[in-house]
């Protein structure tokens, strides 16, 4: 997999129609499950079928397969039939920015809580 550039950081959100923020929710409705972000990682280890995916994380196969379709259809996660066997693999690098931004933003918050300066409502 080639590594993706992250673009640059930008302080403002572009104004988007209501139809591309439901979409752009949904997305992060999908990345909100710690389960289909533990496949995320192992898949970012190379491509696994369903079997070895409900090994890893001790889930059934038939729960996997659903996380799995769900991925799919978000377009995070490809999937290729060889046989009788499906193999799923990531779409690209782009969940590995998205990710790194979040654990560096809650890097950044727990320390500004560790020095004092969190704010105490709303803020981030």
């Amino acid at each position: 997999m080639t590594p993706i550039t992250p673009p640059p950081a930008c302080d403002t959100l572009p104004q988007l129609p209501d139809a591309v923020l439901e979409q752009v929710a949904d997305h992060f409705r999908v990345l909100g499950e710690p389960t289909r972000l533990q496949i995320l990682q192992w898949l970012g280890a190379g491509e696994r079928n369903v079997g070895d995916l409900a090994q890893l994380c001790g889930c059934s196969m038939a729960n996997v397969s659903r996380h799995l379709a769900l991925l799919t259809r978000h377009g995070l996660v490809l999937r290729e039939v060889r046989g009788q066997n499906a193999y799923y693999r990531r779409a690209d690098g782009s969940v590995d920015v998205l990710c790194d931004r979040v654990c560096d933003h809650i890097g950044r918050h727990f320390e500004r809580r560790r020095a004092g300066s969190a704010p105490v409502k709303g803020g981030d």
